[in-house]
């Protein structure tokens, strides 16, 4: 018969002395009742008893090479960096396909959220700016200072287009917003 599964470990923890006095007593008291796991506690105390009798030979000495080569791998493991440690576990772990399947898949989920389109704010915009488009035998008239006009304006000459761009550079800018702490507190209301 085979052992009870909730107290394999326990057992074994019972043949090397390592359980309490509490659970020692009521994995006993389980033995007595169950064949299963008295057979087990048989085995393993037997295999335990004979451990404990053998008595290791003191002669023994490992030889030479042997601290040469532990002194070599703890080098080098103290040598790697992190990241040929981090190499080394993730090779590892996607061998494993019970940790490859899940990495997979948030990496997957990971991406899609990054890639995913982004919904944007309901908030009402401005309406486009409209394009004042000027005769193409005036350049010197008040043109929008837009790509689409100095287009217009290159193709007749590049001379009428360095006067446009010599009007435009003159021209004094328009004063930039003041934006005050208040003002950004109903943007971000708005929001």
């Amino acid at each position: 018969m085979k052992p009870c599964s909730k107290n394999r470990k326990l057992i074994a923890w019972m043949a090397l002395d390592a359980l309490d006095a509490r659970r020692t007593s009521a994995l006993r008291n389980h033995l007595d009742h169950c064949e299963g796991c008295r057979g087990y506690w048989e085995e393993v105390s037997n295999v335990t008893e004979r451990l404990k009798s053998a008595a290791p030979e003191s002669d023994l000495e490992a030889p030479e090479f042997f601290h040469h080569r532990v002194i070599e791998k703890l080098q080098a493991i103290e040598s790697s960096s992190v990241l040929q440690i981090l190499v080394a576990w993730l090779r590892g772990a996607l061998l494993n396909w019970r940790v490859a399947l899940p990495a997979a898949a948030v990496l997957v989920i990971a991406l899609l959220v990054m890639v995913a389109p982004r919904h944007p704010p309901a908030v009402s915009l401005p309406a486009p700016a409209t394009v004042q488009v000027g005769s193409p035998s005036s350049p010197g008239g008040d043109l929008a200072p837009t790509i689409a006009n100095y287009q217009m304006v290159a193709s007749q000459s590049l001379e009428k287009l360095d006067e446009l761009l010599t009007r435009e550079g003159n021209k004094p800018l328009p004063p930039a917003p003041l934006y005050t702490a208040s003002r950004l507190a109903l943007a971000e209301a708005s929001f």
